[in-house]
């Protein structure tokens, strides 16, 4: 089996190549809605010739995305040039975890995708903090239940707020400051995005613990996850393979290989 995992967000797509054993190729590109089947296999055929592969070995997709009007185009890119029909989450892929929250149809496919990732590797209770366009923290339940959790702006997403609605402010990078008291424009906003956030995920973990009543693990994972590496004790691991380790779980569940 030469499966294909694509995890699409809202800024990044990620393509994973797993033959059966372990992963072997990771790829990312900028989040297009209307990049259509014939681009996405031009540019992933380039991909795969660079590492030795051939499309035509793929035999197998699963899609996650949050985009819907992009999971037609992913959709034909394997019905097309892989010829198979793909598993697409919240379509016609079988989760098996229950969804306890009041409208389970809402749920976003990448947070269920980390729910089964998470569950699976890690026992317990659990809080799943997704550091990507937004920032999601998502409570799993000892059984694997997805049981809800919070969503916040992004940090680049408050980044880019910040720049766009004040004259004054430039755009910078992400980075931990030094001093949490800046002394220039610059090290004032690095920090208030940087040590904001911390105390953002420092609050929520402690109240989500408090309310949920019981002892929780918090995983954190994302595009910008490994910038809070170091910097709090409310994260317990970070795992950069949650979503994919969820996908791939939930390829083997529906196929049974």
């Amino acid at each position: 089996m030469m499966l294909l995992a694509i995890e699409q967000g809202n800024t990044n797509t990620l393509f994973a190549i797993h033959d059966g054993a372990q992963w072997i190729a990771q790829w990312r590109t900028s989040t297009y809605a209307n990049r259509t089947a014939d681009e996405y296999a031009v540019w992933l055929h380039q991909l795969l010739t660079m590492r030795g592969l051939e499309i035509t070995q793929l035999d197998g997709c699963i899609i996650s995305s949050v985009v819907p009007q992009s999971i037609f185009n992913l959709r034909n890119l394997s019905r097309r040039y892989l010829k198979v029909e793909p598993l697409v989450i919240g379509d016609n892929a079988e989760l098996g975890i229950p969804v306890r929250i009041l409208k389970p149809s809402e749920a976003g496919a990448d947070r269920l995708v980390n729910a089964i990732g998470a569950h699976i590797a890690y026992p317990g209770d659990l809080i799943v903090i997704d550091s990507g366009t937004a920032t999601t923290f998502d409570v799993i339940a000892a059984d694997g239940a997805f049981e809800g959790g919070v969503i916040a702006p992004g940090i680049n997403l408050s980044l880019q707020a910040l720049h766009e609605a004040a004259a004054m402010l430039p755009r910078i990078a992400i980075q931990k400051p030094d001093h949490v008291i800046g002394k220039d424009t610059v090290s004032n906003m690095q920090s208030g995005v940087f040590w904001g956030y911390i105390a953002l995920i420092e609050g929520l973990v402690a109240r989500m613990k408090a309310e949920w009543g019981k002892p929780m693990t918090v995983i954190g994972t994302g595009g910008v996850a490994s910038l809070f590496e170091g910097a709090t004790s409310s994260i317990d691991r970070f795992d950069p393979d949650l979503t994919i380790r969820g996908l791939l779980e939930i390829w083997r569940r529906n196929t049974h290989l």
